[in-house]
């Protein structure tokens, strides 16, 4: 193994056995050699790794280690979004996800008045809502009426704190362009401004239980006050 390789794996192994708090928002912050870490940058000289290349292992590590944090939390918010609906509509309410991730929204609510094809994406920052949506996804709002983006804030100890409907408009003129018949999109990250948000899961008072009127579903957060992301500015 050349001694370049060699340092690179070890900067890749020591940050990622790590994990320091400012790995979370790397994407955002570490964007060139000069926003490194002073731990980071002096192990990459000791090592003979590039300020360059050690921005590119902090990438790296970011996109491993943030694609399995979504996975976990996507799925604890799916879950916990699925049993809210349930203890709180007078409709069917079907978790399609866990069947198959290709109708391009994970939940499904029927009743008397129509349906909800709802996509979830879930989060834990506060002050923060970057969502990952599909070509396919993006392709099954364009198409489906019942289709609506739904975001759900959970808190530490993993119950929701707060939800969100994010305006389709807003997702539409945000989507990129496909630059030529040779290449396209398949997923795209978007940073969701808080205007871009209702409270609450739009559509979904037609089915609320009386008891369930004026809480989560309704109105974004239980009690008084705004969805908590909407409470800090972007």
């Amino acid at each position: 193994m050349s001694d370049r390789l060699a340092g690179l794996t070890v900067l890749q192994t020591a940050v990622a056995g790590v994990e320091p708090t400012w790995l979370r928002d790397a994407d955002r912050t570490i964007r060139a050699p000069q926003d490194l870490p002073l731990d980071v940058a002096s192990t990459a000289e000791a090592l003979g790794v590039s300020a360059l290349d050690a921005v590119r292992v902090i990438r790296t590590v970011w996109g491993k280690v943030d694609a399995r944090a979504r996975a976990e939390l996507g799925a604890a918010g799916e879950q916990r979004l699925v049993e809210l609906l349930v203890d709180a509509l007078d409709a069917h309410v079907l978790h399609v996800s866990k069947a198959s991730d290709g109708f391009g929204y994970d939940i499904s609510v029927e009743g008397y008045e129509g349906a909800l094809h709802i996509e979830v994406k879930t989060t834990n920052r506060r002050g923060r809502l970057a969502i990952y949506l599909s070509r396919n996804e993006y392709e099954v709002m364009c198409t489906d009426s019942a289709w609506q983006l739904v975001a759900v804030l959970l808190n530490p100890v993993g119950r929701i704190a707060s939800v969100g409907t994010v305006n389709r408009e807003w997702i539409a003129g945000a989507i990129p362009v496909d630059g030529s018949v040779y290449g396209r999109w398949e997923s795209v990250r978007l940073d969701v401004p808080s205007a871009a948000v209702s409270p609450g899961v739009v559509g979904i008072r037609r089915w609320l239980r009386p008891s369930a009127a004026n809480g989560m579903l309704d109105v974004g957060t239980e009690g008084s006050g705004a969805p908590q992301w909407l409470s800090t500015a972007q």
